[in-house]
């Protein structure tokens, strides 16, 4: 388990190679988080990260805001031709046509669940006890949740929402607490 030099507690080792990630570590990651503009935030956050570093995404996270209206989903639901290039001009985030398509796409199937993003998210939260991962190589990349999860997503019209994205989105969120064993955060919140 890796700390800080500054500072002894004991965190999830990814956590520690920069100051973004030990405060993202530590106020967000595995926290339950509810709301349907709130979980399409981390969703298409999760989308954009696809193949980058996490690093870059949460650098970028206010450019990410302001260009995508808050993620507020019925604002992005209405985002046209004129938005995506705007979006693809925009330096201040990730500009990949397929991934910026994807979060407007997104936001339109969200409109369209009847029970809202975020209960049809926490439907997929294992319910029965997991164990909790000794180490970062314990750490699973899916789940039998995830895989489900990313297909009745696809099946409801999203995409750039695999079983890997999903996961890391459920991690995120606090469907699931993946903190290490020694990790000060382990266990620290219920899941609903």
């Amino acid at each position: 388990m890796e700390t800080l030099a500054s500072d002894p507690v004991e965190r999830c080792g990814w956590a520690t190679s920069a100051p973004e990630y030990l405060e993202y570590h530590d106020e967000e990651w595995g926290r339950p988080l509810h709301g349907d503009d709130a979980l399409f935030e981390r969703m298409s956050l999760e989308a954009f990260q696809s193949g980058l570093s996490w690093i870059t995404i949460l650098r970028k996270r206010p450019a990410f805001r302001e260009a995508f209206a808050g993620f507020r989903i019925p604002v992005v639901a209405e985002f046209g031709d004129d938005d995506v290039e705007r979006l693809m001009a925009d330096a201040g985030i990730v500009r990949n046509r397929a991934k910026v398509t994807a979060a407007v796409r997104n936001a339109r199937a969200a409109l369209e669940l009847p029970e809202g993003l975020s209960a049809l998210l926490w439907s997929f939260a294992p319910t029965a006890p997991r164990p909790r991962p000794q180490t970062l190589a314990d750490v699973p990349a899916t789940s039998a949740e995830s895989v489900a999860m990313a297909g009745e997503l696809k099946r409801r019209g999203f995409v750039f929402v695999g079983p890997t994205t999903s996961y890391a989105l459920m991690q995120a969120t606090g469907m699931v607490d993946d903190h290490v064993a020694t990790c000060f955060r382990a266990g620290s919140a219920d899941p609903r």
